[in-house]
């Protein structure tokens, strides 16, 4: 197993996870427990670990983090309108 990300924020490591599990990369997230153990300062980080066969298909996939959120306007408003 290999670390393809270590993070201290939960909704990032949550999101993170989620992309992993769906693009089939058998993700294992490592440290969980001393980081709950710790209590609420986060000082540990988790790290996510996926096999080694799967280090290059987790790393695009994980590309997806840092890209900026679309701004949501009026647009996408009318357009969830229209899914219905």
């Amino acid at each position: 197993m290999i670390e393809v990300l270590r993070t201290n924020e939960p909704v990032r490591l949550s999101y993170a996870m989620a992309l992993l599990e769906d693009g089939g990369c058998y993700p294992f997230c490592a440290d969980r427990f001393m980081a709950s153990a710790e209590g609420s300062i986060s000082a540990l980080e988790r790290r996510i670990m996926v096999p080694d066969e799967f280090l290059k298909k987790a790393q695009e996939i994980l590309t997806v983090l840092d890209e900026p959120i679309p701004e949501q306007g009026p647009e996408a408003e009318i357009d969830r309108e229209n899914d219905d």
